[in-house]
């Protein structure tokens, strides 16, 4: 056990690239893995540092929280960089995520509007803010739901906010499993894992304008 608690675990998974041509790369991030390097000297290990071994002009255009799994989509050049970036601004890339929650989720379909702040004495975490935080939606769709205490469910965000899957998922009273920051310590204990894993991008190539769909399979059950 690493005594130091700013010294993330060393993560063994490797990337996967799931799709490449010269403008961006497709790739699967494992759980336990930074998207960028952390602040502390040892936490250099990261998404990042790992694919430009490879590429060496892959650029981050946006993250998945360490715990977090599944697939992003990484610019190889500046031009695709600035194109990329400006189609998560304006919400035109499709996003997707499938995870398991805590309890029983009776609604079929539901959206779940909180504003969001972050909670500056205890960031990274965030807060409900309806005063200051700024707006953030999620789409809930419920997939399954399992006799052991939990139900599956499928995520649409329609903003991107830090940690807003997780805040939202809790403050609704259905914290996502294994997830160390929101949810109560029962949730916690039914995963060796945050269970939540991004499954789907789409999007509109940024040079071809052909519709890239990228699919990552969940790796829990």
């Amino acid at each position: 056990m690493l005594s130091n608690p700013y010294i993330v675990k060393p993560c063994t998974e490797d990337v996967e690239i799931l799709f490449t041509d010269d403008d961006l790369l497709l790739v699967n991030k494992p759980a336990g893995l930074l998207s960028v390097p952390g602040r502390h000297p040892a936490n250099k290990d990261c998404l990042i540092t790992r694919v430009q071994r490879q590429y060496a002009d892959a650029r981050i255009v946006h993250r998945l929280d360490m715990d977090t799994s599944g697939i992003m989509v990484l610019a190889l050049s500046a031009d695709s960089h600035r194109a990329l970036s400006q189609l998560f601004a304006e919400r035109k890339i499709i996003k997707e995520y499938e995870a398991n929650v805590y309890g029983t989720i009776i609604d079929d379909h539901r959206l779940i509007d909180l504003p969001l702040l972050c909670d500056w004495p205890n960031r990274p975490r965030q807060k409900v803010d309806f005063h200051h935080g700024k707006n953030a939606q999620t789409w809930v769709e419920r997939v399954s739901q399992h006799p052991d205490g939990w139900t599956r469910v499928l995520l649409k965000p329609v903003t991107g906010r830090s940690h807003q899957l997780r805040v939202h998922l809790a403050e609704i009273g259905h914290p996502i499993l294994g997830c160390e920051f929101y949810a109560h310590q029962r949730a916690v204990s039914m995963a060796d894992r945050l269970q939540l894993h991004a499954t789907k991008l789409e999007f509109c190539h940024p040079n071809s304008g052909e519709t890239i769909l990228g699919i990552s399979n969940c790796p829990f059950q």
